[in-house]
């Protein structure tokens, strides 16, 4: 068995431990099936499966992924890690603190921004809402901007010949949105409408998950490496390795690129025909301005998970800092306790600066993210260069 069929078989079985660390396989249905059909293989096992792995695999792509699934396995085999070492291990990034003083000028700008009078929270709660889609026309307007969104994505980067996507509204998750892919260049994303949705948020999360989003990389690595290359341990996706770091960077940076490009006027024309009033300009400024405060979710799994402050207290603190409603607290508190998001809250503000850095406005580097296997250290290096 080839390293990367015993990597798929490696992360497919350490999904039999905890569901939905497969983000998404497309690859051989047989090994898949065998995975199925047997017992779950002890944690153990799997540590040691992946360290014989990392033994024969050179410094590359695929290492950087064993090494994840290695620590992930680890901690199912019961291995005591501290909460910025597992993460660091998984991601190929580790988490420090945030000072709050970062969030504080992101604060002092929102105020500059912000219309009316009242606590800070208050004013952008009520801001959101006037904006605010109603839950039945989400599905609508998420629609026009996929179709909006791919027409601009394939003219900026290119798409492969025959993909597409399918729209579905969900209730009762712990997610806002998720990208399923499903292989053969298709995805099914899901919009989770239980949570509310502004206008710019419809506009951000259909880009995040779509165009040039999750479902932009996932059907143009299967074309290019998978289809082109033959490489296949780009048939499965899993969450706790530093590919999730790279995607989630660049579904982070997608909506901007277009919503502050020439097509920007297009996809807030989706909002205006709507009969909701946005100010591309103005809402953007509010975005950039809140971007800095993502970095309290990090700061909140770290008092969770190295301090063990109290759950409240956590979320008191996002409520402080991130400027979230009591509704979305909750909900980051259930993200944050899921086994499969626990250390994945750092994807995406780590990511989407380091996928930033990396692109520095070239959209030909952009492209290299959605196409090519680049790996976290490289994104570390553009950042530190």
């Amino acid at each position: 068995m080839s390293a990367a069929e015993r990597y798929l078989r490696l992360g497919l079985q350490v999904d039999r431990h905890v569901e939905g660390i497969v983000d998404a396989y497309f690859g051989p249905p047989e090994l898949a099936e065998e995975v199925e059909a047997a017992p779950p293989a002890e944690p153990s096992v799997l540590v040691a499966e992946a360290e014989s792995l990392l033994d024969e695999l050179a410094d590359g792509w695929l290492r950087d992924q064993v090494f994840g699934l290695h620590a992930y396995a680890g901690v199912l085999a019961g291995v005591r890690r501290a909460y910025a070492d597992e993460v660091e291990a998984c991601y190929g990034f580790r988490p420090t603190h945030t000072d709050e003083a970062v969030f504080a000028e992101a604060h002092e700008r929102l105020d500059e921004l912000l219309p009316g009078d009242g606590t800070l929270a208050g004013r952008l709660e009520r801001w959101e809402a006037s904006i605010r889609v109603p839950p039945e026309e989400v599905e609508v307007m998420a629609a026009a901007v996929i179709e909006e969104a791919r027409r601009q994505t394939r003219d900026l980067f290119g798409l492969p010949d025959g993909e597409d996507v399918e729209l579905d509204i969900v209730r009762d998750e712990p997610w806002l949105a998720f990208c399923a892919y499903l292989g053969g260049l298709r995805s099914r994303i899901a919009i989770n409408v239980d949570l509310p949705f502004s206008a710019i948020e419809v506009l951000v999360t259909t880009m995040h998950e779509t165009y040039p989003g999750h479902h932009a990389e996932r059907c143009s690595k299967e074309h290019s490496l998978v289809r082109a290359r033959g490489l296949l341990e780009e048939t499965i996706v899993l969450v706790p390795t530093p590919q999730s770091l790279v995607s989630e960077g660049i579904a982070k940076l997608a909506p901007s690129l277009l919503l502050e490009g020439a097509g920007g006027a297009a996809l807030a024309q989706i909002v205006r025909d709507a009969g909701i009033e946005l100010e591309l300009a103005d809402v953007l400024a509010v975005q950039r301005a809140r971007e800095p405060l993502e970095w309290a979710a990090v700061n909140a799994a770290l008092l969770l998970y190295e301090e063990a402050a109290d759950e409240a207290d956590v979320r008191a603190y996002l409520e402080r800092w991130e400027l979230l409603t009591p509704e979305l607290s909750a909900h980051a508190i259930r993200f944050l306790r899921e086994p499969t998001s626990r250390t994945y809250v750092v994807t995406y503000p780590a990511g989407k600066e380091l996928c930033e850095a990396y692109v520095a406005g070239d959209p030909a580097r952009f492209h290299r993210l959605l196409t090519e296997q680049v790996r976290v250290g490289d994104l570390l290096a553009a950042a530190s260069a």
